[in-house]
């Protein structure tokens, strides 16, 4: 059987100094849930990863990004999906940042964002932020 495909594109929403980073929290039922997170979700048919991680910012936390920069893309495989990720530096947005869903959501510090846990297939990107940011 052939593993489910999903290709995700999420943001680093960065503070105006570039010192904290807004997070949210997944929902406990969720895959990887009780897990931190850099907010975004599935690109869509017919969209690129920059216009997913838009639509998907506004959807998630409420904000309009207006300043989107390519950051880093990898894969994971996890024993049920693969998945494929597109990260992106947001610099610039328009709104307040918070769980418009419902989810926890915080603005941590660079350098404190070993002490929450993210999934596995953050750890790459948590590594660049720290060598970029720190």
């Amino acid at each position: 059987m052939d593993k489910k495909q999903v290709w995700i594109a999420a943001g680093i929403i960065l503070d105006t100094e570039k010192k904290h980073i807004f997070i949210t929290r997944r929902a406990d039922k969720a895959h990887q849930g009780g897990l931190w997170e850099f907010a975004g979700g599935k690109v869509e048919t017919g969209e690129t990863a920059k216009q997913a991680v838009i639509r998907e910012l506004q959807e998630e936390v409420g904000i309009h990004a207006t300043d989107v920069e390519p950051f880093i893309s990898l894969a994971h495989d996890y024993s049920d999906k693969s998945l494929k990720f597109d990260f992106f530096l947001i610099h610039q947005f328009d709104g307040e940042a918070f769980g418009k869903e419902g989810q926890p959501g915080e603005w941590v510090a660079i350098n404190a964002l070993a002490d929450y846990p993210f999934p596995d297939a953050n750890q790459a990107v948590l590594d660049k932020i720290q060598q970029s940011f720190a």
